[in-house]
């Protein structure tokens, strides 16, 4: 068991939150989590004061005794990103030495219970909630997987999978690329999908998803799956793509082929600047795009397939 762990300490614009997060993972990272000025969203210590805009990403390593290496190194993709980040500023991340439970006690305090639609609550295993009328609630522990509902892009895509079930027809056959911590999948089991399938080239992020899916006993409506999409037989009512812009891009034929005649394809973590792009790739598939969801600076782009 890991006895200490680094935990570094970055400010970034909240635009940038995404693409930093999948940055850090790639650089040994063992879990993050994000204090920003919203109050709604989360609880932001006193001793922590933030501009309009911009958020703090503490993101957990293991403890190693070249620190100064794998600051340099946060700071190396800091330095790429503010390309694509006017207002990045690649500074030393700060560092801190922190033991397990001092980990444990710092990242679950920015994880509260949060209402998804009229009825789906989601919370964290630590937290109490007492459903009211037709609640359903949720529980997730995000692990090490990316992935809690409360950042723009997950949200909006959960915002999404209310509207639709919801909505006149609800999707049954659900397609989660990218699952993460597995919310996505879980949301679409607990608001009416009969069959989930969920998918992860990360061997970490399928051990997480299991769990959980396990832990709100819905394995007998969600499977996960390390296969490829485009190994993935079948179509689906609804296809969630939660993933970087240019990855929607790469894989929009694989996204598009597993789509029922009449089914959704939603596709997020795309930035604002970012939406002309997809849009225009996804001009030469037989989709029409219905709904476009923005929030502090990501999108949502929701497709209806007419093949």
């Amino acid at each position: 068991m890991q006895d200490y762990w680094l935990e570094m300490r970055i400010r970034v614009p909240s635009s940038a939150a995404e693409l930093l997060g999948q940055t850090l993972f790639e650089l040994g990272c063992s879990g993050i989590n994000i204090i920003e000025q919203a109050l709604d969203t989360f609880d932001v210590p006193k001793d922590v004061d933030l501009p309009d805009g911009e958020i703090v990403v503490r993101a957990y390593f293991p403890d190693t005794s070249d620190v100064g290496n794998l600051q340099d190194s946060i700071r190396e993709r800091l330095v790429e990103m503010s390309a694509f980040f006017p207002a990045l500023v690649p500074a030393l991340p700060e560092c801190i030495r922190l033991a397990t439970e001092d980990w444990d006690t710092n990242w679950q305090q920015h994880f509260p219970p949060f209402l998804v639609g009229q009825k789906l609550v989601i919370r964290p295993s630590w937290s109490d909630w007492t459903p009211t009328g037709q609640q359903v609630v949720l529980t997730l522990d995000p692990g090490r997987a990316f992935g809690t509902g409360t950042h723009a892009t997950t949200g909006l895509c959960l915002d999404m999978l209310a509207r639709l079930a919801e909505g006149p027809v609800s999707p049954e056959a659900v397609l989660d690329v990218g699952t993460g911590s597995g919310i996505l999948a879980l949301a679409a089991a607990a608001l009416g999908a009969n069959h989930v399938l969920a998918c992860d080239i990360d061997p970490e992020a399928r051990l997480v998803a299991t769990e959980n899916i396990l832990q709100n006993s819905l394995d007998d409506r969600i499977t996960v799956t390390e296969a490829p999409l485009d190994e993935i037989p079948g179509r689906f009512d609804l296809v969630l793509a939660n993933i970087l812009a240019k990855e929607n891009i790469r894989l929009g034929a694989s996204l598009v082929a597993h789509l029922q005649p009449g089914g959704h394809l939603a596709l997020s973590g795309i930035l604002n600047e970012q939406e002309a792009e997809v849009i225009g790739a996804f001009k030469a598939f037989p989709v029409t795009l219905t709904k476009t969801d923005r929030r502090d600076g990501w999108s949502c782009l929701t497709y209806r397939y007419d093949g």
